[in-house]
């Protein structure tokens, strides 16, 4: 049988500090009601004191621990992040020497909201070739180091948030089957952060320019969003002959309960079929789906057929298909 790469842990670490959309409304013009009928979100949680690899390394440390698993036994480390902690080094490389994972190399992946899924089927590759055996992917950000408290747009939208699972070598036909992954650059212009990289270095300008916070037309996203993650999710069943009834759970990414509710229209899902916890934690970014799966992994059973799907700035957009691999 033919090597597949198995999720067989996932473990998460969210900050302790909980920004409630009352909250906002004392900061910006908003409200809970406004809040909640257009996003599903009640509240978010901001990591008030360290870095993206502050929240990494945590989730990291418990997941070793968890599946009893030396530091130095993982081979590679991806994180999926737009908030790494430095331009260099890597946020990866960070979280390596916090956790004493001395034999592992790794990397940074943007794809923003579709980092997890992007970083998943990658990391799948070492796993089926043959070349590693224990493969760690992280879906992390600090978003509220990138958000404008004056934009009610964006600032009610995301909070901060980690996930990480471990990969490792299947025969059984578990984990990982297919995956399909988009991105279209033209998309840029309606969510992106402007300021800061090598089109739009730093300066005085920039930053009176609140160029360095994350820019969003919010329609043209919402539009672009409903379409494309509901049509990948689809297409991911039909080329896998999947009907409705095969799909034990839909992991959507946790941007918008409209949008989660037209993905799973769209793939003939009940409710009962949909991980959903946008009203705790708000839109993580790379954190949402793996978070996900950590919050519903006593209800998974071994052979769940799950699929993950995504759509974020860049635009970049896709969903996994995989069989759960074992039993909490």
């Amino acid at each position: 049988m033919k090597t597949t790469a198995a999720i067989t842990g996932v473990q998460g670490y969210l900050p302790d500090h909980i920004l409630s959309n009352e909250d906002l409304s004392k900061i910006v013009d908003t409200s809970d009601e406004w809040i909640t009928s257009r996003t599903g979100i009640k509240e978010r949680r901001v990591m008030k004191d360290g870095a993206s690899s502050d929240m990494g390394a945590e989730a990291v440390k418990g997941l070793l621990e968890k599946t009893n698993t030396s530091a130095d036994e993982i081979d590679l480390v991806i994180v999926a992040t737009v908030t790494p902690d430095y331009p260099f080094p890597s946020t990866s490389n960070v979280i390596c020497d916090k956790v004493g994972m001395k034999n592992a190399w790794g990397y940074d992946l943007i794809a923003a909201c579709s980092g997890f899924i992007y970083g998943l089927a990658t990391g799948a590759q070492f796993i089926e070739t043959g070349r590693y055996k224990k493969v760690i992917v992280v879906g992390v950000d600090k978003m509220t180091s990138i958000i404008d408290y004056q934009d009610r747009t964006t600032c009610v939208i995301f909070g901060d948030g980690c996930g990480a699972v471990m990969l490792e070598p299947d025969t059984e036909g578990f984990g990982v089957q297919d995956f399909l992954l988009h991105a279209d650059g033209s998309g840029r212009q309606y969510l992106i952060q402007p300021a800061g990289g090598s089109a739009n270095p730093a300066s005085k300008e920039t930053v009176e320019q609140r160029g360095h916070f994350v820019k969003q037309e919010g329609k043209q996203v919402f539009k672009f969003a409903v379409t494309n993650m509901a049509d990948v999710s689809a297409e991911i069943m039909e080329k896998n002959n999947l009907t409705s009834d095969d799909v034990d759970w839909l992991v959507p990414h946790q941007a918008n309960l409209r949008i989660i509710d037209a993905t799973a229209n769209r793939m003939g899902l009940s409710k009962e079929k949909v991980m959903i916890n946008i009203q705790k934690y708000g839109n993580t970014t790379a954190g949402t789906l793996p978070l996900c799966l950590w919050d519903y992994e006593k209800q998974l059973k071994k052979g769940d057929n799950i699929i993950l799907s995504a759509f974020g700035g860049g635009f970049t957009w896709g969903a996994v298909y995989l069989k759960w691999a074992y039993n909490s």
